[in-house]
């Protein structure tokens, strides 16, 4: 039976439905590929006109027209809010252009600093648990610049004592990963 002849949509009755919708099913697809060019979205908004069109059937007036032109103005308020939410989103995407969004690299980057703030932590609590002596020494010559020698100035010690505070500070860090074992590189790696 063509589009034009078939009876109303039935209200109650999903198996009468269904084959309402197979009756339409050409019309309605025909409809809306005459204005979309995908065909995923031509097949996801043909199924959102016949979900409207469930959901209304008791609003058809026979007396208003035939079917098919009641299922066209469903299709056309489906299509237009389609478009109109589309066009929200094209200017969403407007705003944002010319904002960095995230590529590898930044993810990457991201990443080294979550990394490095890991083990800055790590680094502050190991610092934090050192004693007052041996924290002040490490913080002059490690953070400072100083000298051993000035640094045992500054403090009002000896040099033997500074160097002995020194090597206490940086043995403890050692047994907490905190600082390399090598002598070449006897700093702290929060302070490269």
């Amino acid at each position: 039976m063509p589009a034009e002849h078939s009876t109303a949509p039935p209200v109650r009755d999903p198996a009468g439905f269904a084959a309402f919708y197979e009756q339409q099913f050409d019309a309605v697809l025909g409809f809306v590929t005459r204005r979309v060019d995908s065909p995923h979205l031509a097949a996801d908004l043909t199924a959102d006109i016949f979900l409207a069109a469930l959901e209304n059937a008791h609003t058809y007036d026979a007396r208003r027209g035939a079917p098919v032109a009641w299922l066209y103005g469903i299709a056309r308020n489906v299509i237009s809010a389609h478009f109109r939410g589309s066009t929200r989103e094209s200017h969403a995407v407007a705003r944002i252009t010319g904002r960095r969004l995230l590529d590898d690299e930044d993810i990457s980057a991201i990443e080294g600093r979550i990394d490095a703030a890991r083990a800055a932590r790590r680094m502050a609590a190991a610092h934090a648990a050192l004693s007052d002596p041996l924290r002040e020494v490490l913080d002059l010559v490690v953070l400072d610049g100083l000298t051993t020698r000035e640094a045992a100035r500054a403090l009002g010690i000896t040099s033997a004592s500074a160097r002995v505070r020194l090597h206490r500070a940086r043995k403890a860090l050692r047994a907490t990963g905190q600082i390399r074992t090598d002598r070449r590189e006897a700093v702290l790696e929060a302070t490269q």
